[in-house]
């Protein structure tokens, strides 16, 4: 039997010096073309500051706060159906999730640059709207539907 993988520790990013920002830039990144995630990214946070005239890494925690789960499900076969099952959200994978859902709500949008198009998500999850909020919210209400279940949990 194999061990656990190890969890690897990321380099804060150069620019804000932010272990979150780097891993943004990370699940931004496609086809290992790190330095164009950071400038898109880095374009990003410009346009927020632009935009909202605040500190961009005030907008981008704000957010992060907004966008990260208490709660999950989990689909698990018992007996002869499949239950979704609420489960709470551990360790990183709140900030997992909320970076996963900003960044395919913001590939979802259309006529913008990438930058522009984070950007904006950003500020909408800072206020509490947008897709990536509307993904969680969806999250939230089926947990809260299927919590007779909740007693499935190992």
């Amino acid at each position: 039997m194999r061990g656990k993988t190890p969890i690897r520790k990321i380099k804060p990013d150069p620019k804000y010096q932010s272990v979150n920002i780097a891993k943004l830039i990370n699940q931004v990144m496609r086809k290992g073309n790190k330095s164009t995630a950071q400038k898109v990214v880095y374009d990003c946070f410009d346009i927020i500051k632009e935009k909202t005239k605040k500190d961009p890494l005030e907008i981008f925690d704000g957010a992060l706060r907004n966008l990260g789960p208490e709660v999950e499900v989990k689909s698990r076969r018992i007996g002869g159906g499949n239950y979704q099952i609420p489960v709470a959200v551990v360790g990183n994978r709140r900030n997992t999730l909320a970076f996963r859902w900003l960044i395919g709500a913001a590939n979802a949008r259309k006529g913008a640059p990438m930058r522009q198009k984070l950007a904006d998500e950003l500020i909408a999850a800072f206020n509490k709207e947008g897709a990536a909020i509307k993904k969680r919210t969806d999250i939230y209400k089926m947990a809260e539907s299927n919590r007779a279940f909740a007693h499935f949990i190992r």
